[in-house]
């Protein structure tokens, strides 16, 4: 065969086969779409979503199980994408309508509003659900709920939130704000969507054989070699899209030798048309069509403060003339996936627990074959920035751009200080460690970033 031949002969891929290339943008878009919001109804995210998803169905419920070993699930006017799950990730938290993350309450208020709905009829007032709610809440020791306290209000409120938002209730009259402000003020009645209700309350295992959350996790177990790098594959591939940088350090070496490979590359291109970006050190998924909520760099006093604070630890690192900076042995993943579980575990309650006779006790949740970074190895050590250090340069970028920052970020640096570097942590920039931060190759990508004040308009700009 000539060259010249090759280069006329079509790609073959494995994913999208059936789509026109015509389609292939669209496609694309609903790939990403259903990859972002795993719940879409008639209303959520917004009234185009379903259709777009509804228009690839069989594709996607193909590509989606091969490439991610996902199960995409249609049921009236409701898709829901079930997700396989290496790993707890605590940077995604549910969120009020007020951008607030939920706490252990209000995931519990949630949890019990879904348990109410599923054997509620088609319709329910806020007063009803409410009152049910409590009742269930009350037997929990240590939850409650009194809806004429202000703290279980809110939080339940914020609950119900995210339930309309989503479509599960339907304000059909009242207001449900007057109930929020008194609930002896006012009431409101609800269309309960039990297409939705079904999607999202239909558990795979009976919640009260659940020793550990490690138990939810993916552990899928094969003796086929082939199945094995399939396996590997599709959680090279679910790491890329979940994470916003993967480090090959903090993956099994089989699903980095992946990550490593151009296979995986093609691949999620075809599937989502982004780019995947490589480096010695990881791969990332560049976000160029608002795949993700939230992006790096983004708009905002915290996204761009951020991004100012990368840039003076990429200074500090690579500075010639200034002091050497300390070097430390990252925490181990698995250490500190362990004391996750152990955080969520705490919750459980264990009077209710149901221990299955043919099952044995959950056991804590490892890595096998996990070593822990050799210490002795110069090349898995990271630059250590002290927090004196960071506080030194946030009064600094607030001097230098005080006219980009607002007056509240002035009179409270230590909160931006805070809030920046919990979003480097989120995006995989720093590892946060006692006295400062790990700063991981991703802030190398911002190091010769020159940022340039705007005038202030309506909402907070940097750049």
């Amino acid at each position: 065969m000539t060259a010249e031949s090759a280069a006329l002969r079509p790609a073959v891929h494995r994913f999208a086969v059936d789509v026109p290339e015509l389609e292939l943008a669209d496609y694309q878009r609903a790939v990403r779409l259903i990859l972002r919001h795993p719940l879409i109804t008639a209303a959520w995210p917004d009234e185009r979503a379903l259709p777009r998803v509804r228009r690839f169905a069989a594709t996607l419920r193909r590509d989606l199980a091969e490439a991610f070993g996902y199960r995409l699930e249609l049921h009236g006017s409701t898709a829901r994408l079930v997700r396989a799950k290496d790993h707890l990730d605590a940077t995604q938290p549910a969120v009020s309508r007020t951008g607030r993350p939920f706490d252990r309450q209000r995931y519990a208020y949630l949890a019990l509003c879904l348990a109410v709905l599923g054997r509620a009829g088609i319709q329910i007032t806020l007063g009803e659900l409410a009152d049910s709610v409590a009742g269930d809440a009350n037997r929990i020791t240590g939850l409650g709920l009194d809806p004429d306290h202000g703290p279980d209000r809110r939080a339940f409120v914020d609950a119900v939130g995210w339930l309309e938002e989503r479509g599960v209730l339907r304000l059909t009259d009242g207001s449900s704000a007057a109930w929020a402000s008194d609930p002896g003020a006012g009431e409101a009645l609800y269309d309960i969507a039990r297409d939705v209700v079904f999607a999202l309350f239909r558990p795979v295992r009976v919640v009260q054989h659940v020793e550990s959350v490690s138990a939810l996790l993916d552990r899928a177990m094969t003796s086929s070699g082939n199945a094995e790098r399939r396996q590997a594959a599709q959680a090279a591939r679910r790491a890329v899209v979940e994470s916003p940088v993967v480090y090959h350090a903090d993956v099994d070496p089989v699903v980095a030798n992946h990550l490593r490979g151009s296979a995986l590359a093609a691949d999620l291109a075809r599937l989502t048309g982004l780019r995947v970006e490589r480096r010695a050190e990881g791969v990332l998924l560049v976000d160029i069509a608002g795949f993700t909520g939230e992006r790096f760099p983004g708009t905002g006093s915290v996204a761009q403060a951020a991004v100012l604070l990368a840039v003076e630890m990429a200074d500090r690192v690579l500075d010639p003339d200034g002091r050497r900076v300390r070097r430390l042995v990252p925490p181990d993943a698995s250490g500190r996936q362990q004391a996750l579980v152990g955080q969520i575990d705490a919750g459980l309650p264990t009077a209710t627990l149901v221990r299955l006779d043919d099952t044995d006790p959950a056991e804590p949740w490892t890595t096998e074959n996990e070593d822990g970074p050799d210490e002795t190895d110069a090349a898995s050590r990271l630059p250590f920035i002290t927090d004196s250090f960071l506080r030194t340069a946030v009064g600094g970028i607030l001097a230098r751009y005080g006219s980009a920052f607002g007056a509240q970020w002035h009179a409270d640096p230590d909160r931006l200080h805070a809030e920046a570097v919990a979003l480097l942590e989120r995006f995989g920039a720093v590892t946060t460690v006692p006295g400062g931060v790990l700063v991981r190759p991703l802030v190398g990508r911002y190091r010769h970033t020159v940022a340039a004040v705007k005038p202030r308009a309506a909402t907070e700009t940097l750049f």
